[in-house]
């Protein structure tokens, strides 16, 4: 296991790499972060905040993900991107005003390690409700394959063209709490709330559990509404979110102290935060030596495209990691076909999770049968 280095300097001819360089902000790349709360960032003077833009390995051409922090008791410019954002609140606690066209504003408190998606044509803005202490959040979007198709940045920072039907005439408040879709009615719902069908979200949600539809999530460290994660080992539980009217999502993993999932890989671009948790993950490209990325809350990484992956537990108590990015066109790998099983895994992996846990003065929880038996279920309790 190698340690993964921290930056990396590259250049590259891409239109979004050349306008996000032309920033003058901090641009931070490598496989993971630590510490999303202390990076350095650098003063934004257009969007009057303190930000960074993060491009680690497997991010290159896929997405963005940029970290803010907004100053104590400032308010933020609006800002209108005619692409879909999801925000994970980091620290700090403020207020977020949605609206388009001239449409009312529907306005919705937001604290630490709250999720919220900012639909395309629609205004945000940004305020901290603190007076003595800034706040900092997590932007993730799809903005260097938009810019790819599109290569004007003016089109995503000046475009006219508003939609206001994204946010009215729903026939209910988009921030209100967020409602479940499973079982034979999952297709027409999720038609309904997206306005187009995913077989592959509904296939995803038959061994994952329900699809959680809504674009305000208030504590994901506290989120309870989880489904047996069947497959993918460690008696690990999950959820899934989907926001209305994109193609965008998220989802997020649980399991127990002392225990591993099971190693697979996906599609490029995915970007995974810690809301709670220590531990750390493997990285590893085929034919080559894993990647180790140790993490605690409010830590990032990266699992490039066709790599597998691994989450390990350290801590005492459950672990959480929450992923974003689920294109349908990235959908094609991250099935169970994709993934080793415990009995096939290198044996160096069970022994260093060992090790680790031994310098901790802990043993593995992990039950000798899942080693012998490929075939071996976790019992949830809801079996017949």
């Amino acid at each position: 296991m190698t340690e993964a280095p921290q930056q990396e300097q590259r250049r590259s001819s891409l239109l979004y790499d050349q306008w996000m360089e032309s920033i003058g902000i901090p641009i931070h790349r490598g496989h993971y972060q630590s510490d999303l709360r202390t990076l350095e960032l650098g003063w934004w003077e257009e969007r009057q905040v303190n930000a960074a833009f993060l491009q680690m390995k497997g991010m290159e051409g896929v997405s963005e993900a940029r970290i803010i922090e907004i100053p104590p008791g400032k308010t933020l410019p609006p800002l209108k991107m005619p692409i879909g954002e999801t925000i994970y609140v980091l620290s700090g606690s403020g207020l977020a005003s949605i609206w388009a066209g001239e449409g009312p504003k529907t306005s919705f408190e937001w604290g630490t390690h709250a999720m919220f998606h900012v639909p395309r044509y629609a205004y945000a803005q940004l305020s901290n409700a603190r007076g003595d202490q800034p706040a900092r959040l997590l932007h993730y979007n799809y903005m260097p394959m938009a810019m790819t198709v599109v290569p004007d940045p003016d089109f995503f920072f000046k475009n006219p063209y508003e939609d206001p039907s994204l946010l009215y005439g729903q026939g209910e408040n988009l921030y209100s709490a967020a409602h479940a879709v499973l079982g034979a009615g999952a297709k027409d719902a999720m038609a309904e709330a997206e306005g187009a069908v995913r077989d592959d979200s509904i296939a995803a949600a038959s061994h994952g559990g329900a699809w959680w539809v809504g674009n305000f999530f208030p504590d994901m460290a506290q989120w309870d509404k989880l489904s047996p994660y069947r497959g993918r080992g460690a008696g690990g539980f999950s959820v899934k979110m989907l926001f209305p009217g994109t193609n965008m999502s998220a989802s997020m993993s649980v399991f127990d102290a002392s225990m591993y999932k099971k190693a697979h890989l996906h599609g490029p671009g995915r970007v995974i935060v810690i809301p709670r948790g220590e531990g750390y993950s493997l990285l590893t490209e085929p034919g080559k030596e894993a990647v180790v990325c140790p993490w605690g809350e409010a830590a990032v990484f990266t699992p490039p495209g066709g790599w597998y992956h691994q989450h390990f537990n350290l801590g005492t108590e459950p672990a959480r990691y929450l992923k974003f990015g689920h294109l349908p066109q990235f959908a094609g790998a991250g099935d169970y076909r994709d993934q080793i099983e415990y009995p096939d895994e290198d044996p160096k992996v069970r022994e260093y999770f060992q090790s680790e846990l031994a310098k901790r003065g802990r043993e593995s929880q992990m039950p000798d049968i899942v080693y012998k038996d490929r075939d071996f279920e976790w019992a949830y309790g809801d079996d017949d």
